[in-house]
């Protein structure tokens, strides 16, 4: 495995952990009713997933464009980590939300 395909699979793992943990702090702050800050963690949490996002659309282009991605375990536990922040992160604004409606 080459760097760079390393710096890949890192690159989605620390950008879609650090989207769903700002998403849980986000939604620990509306727990507080503090919505200011819950939209801040959440604006935060959407420019990490975003980062994670992009890193694996220049896969997804560079396999389009015939230069094959070897799938490894190390690329499943990656892509992993991207779904689940992406279902955390959807979970966590429905909740602020209820949690906004619930303080009104």
């Amino acid at each position: 495995m080459d760097d760079q395909y390393l710096n890949v699979i890192m690159g989605i793992i620390m950008n879609a952990g650090n989207a769903k943990g700002l998403a849980h702090e986000a939604l620990e702050a509306a727990k507080q009713n503090d919505f200011e800050k819950a939209n801040q963690l959440m604006a935060e949490s959407n420019q990490s997933l975003a980062e994670a996002h992009n890193v694996q659309s220049e896969m997804l282009i560079k396999e389009a464009q015939g230069e094959h991605t070897e799938m490894n375990l190390y690329m499943v536990h990656a892509q992993d980590h991207l779904m689940t922040a992406i279902t955390y992160q959807d979970l966590v604004k429905e909740l602020i939300t209820l949690y906004k409606k619930n303080a009104q």
